[in-house]
């Protein structure tokens, strides 16, 4: 059976047949596109050896970028075509969600960008999801990325930041490309990029403090339940917090588990390291790894920090405005990183086995969180870890030394896993055969 039944709102209109045929080209497509999707569907991967799984993943992974570019430029017709007027729908992804099941905002993000990649600019992005190179979240990151660029810019540089970006999508998902995207005038246009960087940030800083909000309601049953909307820097701000208190070090074997015996979520230990800091931790207390009245490390030029305009790079990867950055300094201590922080020795050698704070802070600025290739877990929440190890010789120092979270450190210790550092830096683990 066809996977796309016919429609009867469309089945009156006429449509191109191949000559001396009965059905249309698209019915030989669907019908080949359905029996492959139905074979694969009955392939059983629990038969399949290790190598074949990552193959098929693979090949689903790429299949599912091209069907995805093809789903957008179908929209991107019916929305030309305004085939949603048939039934009154007010927006072609009103009337694609009802047809589909999808939620109107599933669909909204799909027909805007389907209609953006039909425009002649976005072209390659189109070809490059259209051929699975790109995956769906990229294009999409690409594509917001240029379209936000101030209205001075010119095409030429537009279509500049748009060739960078998809280079740039060969080494890093959606996410990194977004963060990239913020600066992509730095790289094509840095005349003009740091003052629209500064500007953007600006923006974000001034809309952000405009919606600041706080709820919470009792349900009677013993919780509170809460939510709230606060600037980003103030949320990472609290994140660390939050993770230096449910550090696994900070608490026993039992802490750990849940009634159960099993161990308990990440979720249920920030909620309950919420609740410490509400009940027993008076700011002045807090660990000095997290808190805005712990240190705060500031990559900026002195130029910026007492300029008008200018972009500082906290310790974590925020990035903020030398407005904020400024204010953030009346209440808290400012390490400038060329400086190390008070003439604090970065390189202790062989005189002490922990990294000490300034360590850990250079630690943080350069690997930026887990070195692991692919873990996203930033610097607050990973561990100081000797490449060369400390018992066998190895020294005290950044140089020997990079970030793990908790799962990988144990992975850099555990002896049936092969460890590989590339020359990025970053560090693969495979399991020993």
């Amino acid at each position: 059976m066809s996977a796309v039944p016919a429609d009867p709102e469309f089945t009156g209109r006429s449509a191109w047949q191949v000559p001396g045929a009965g059905a249309s080209p698209l019915d030989a497509l669907l019908g080949r596109l359905d029996a492959v999707l139905t074979d694969l569907g009955d392939l059983s991967a629990g038969g399949l050896v290790d190598v074949d799984v990552v193959r098929l993943l693979d090949a689903a992974t790429m299949a599912a970028s091209r069907v995805a570019g093809v789903e957008c430029g179908a929209v991107a017709e019916a929305d030309r075509r305004s085939l949603g007027d048939a039934v009154g729908a007010r927006h072609t992804h009103h009337w694609w969600a009802q047809r589909s099941r999808l939620t109107r905002s599933e669909a909204g993000r799909l027909t805007r960008l389907g209609v953006a990649l039909d425009e002649p600019r976005h072209a390659d992005v189109a070809r490059q999801l259209a051929d699975g190179t790109l995956r769906l979240e990229q294009a999409r990151a690409i594509v917001e990325a240029v379209e936000a660029m101030p209205s001075e810019v010119g095409a030429d540089v537009r279509d500049q930041a748009e060739a960078a970006l998809l280079g740039f999508a060969r080494q890093h998902d959606a996410r990194g490309l977004k963060q990239i995207g913020k600066r992509i005038l730095d790289a094509v246009a840095p005349e003009v990029g740091e003052a629209a960087e500064a500007k953007n940030l600006e923006d974000e800083e001034r809309r952000a403090a405009e919606q600041v909000g706080f709820s919470m309601s009792d349900d009677g049953e013993g919780r509170s339940h809460g939510s709230f909307t606060v600037p980003s820097s103030v949320g990472s701000t609290l994140r660390r917090i939050l993770q230096a208190l449910a550090n696994p070090a900070r608490h026993t074997e039992a802490d750990l588990r849940d009634e159960t015996g099993g161990g308990k979520s990440t979720r249920r230990r920030m909620g309950e390291a919420f609740v410490e800091f509400i009940e027993r931790y008076p700011l002045g207390a807090m660990p000095q790894t997290a808190g805005v009245n712990a240190t705060v490390v500031v990559t900026m030029t002195l130029q910026d920090l007492l300029g008008e305009r200018g972009v500082a790079l906290l310790d974590d990867g925020t990035r903020m405005s030398a407005a904020q950055a400024r204010r953030l300094a009346c209440e808290a201590g400012i390490i400038p990183v060329v400086l190390g922080g008070d003439g604090q020795v970065l390189d202790l050698g062989r005189s002490r086995r922990l990294f000490s704070k300034a360590q850990r802070i250079a630690l943080g600025l350069r690997d930026g969180g887990c070195t692991a290739r692919g873990c996203e877990t930033t610097a607050a929440g990973c561990h100081a870890h000797h490449d060369d190890p400390w018992a066998r010789g190895g020294a005290t120092d950044v140089a020997n030394g990079r970030l793990l979270c908790p799962h990988h450190h144990r992975l850099a210790h555990d002896p049936r896993y092969a460890r590989t550092i590339h020359a990025n830096n970053a560090v693969t683990f495979v399991m020993r055969t």
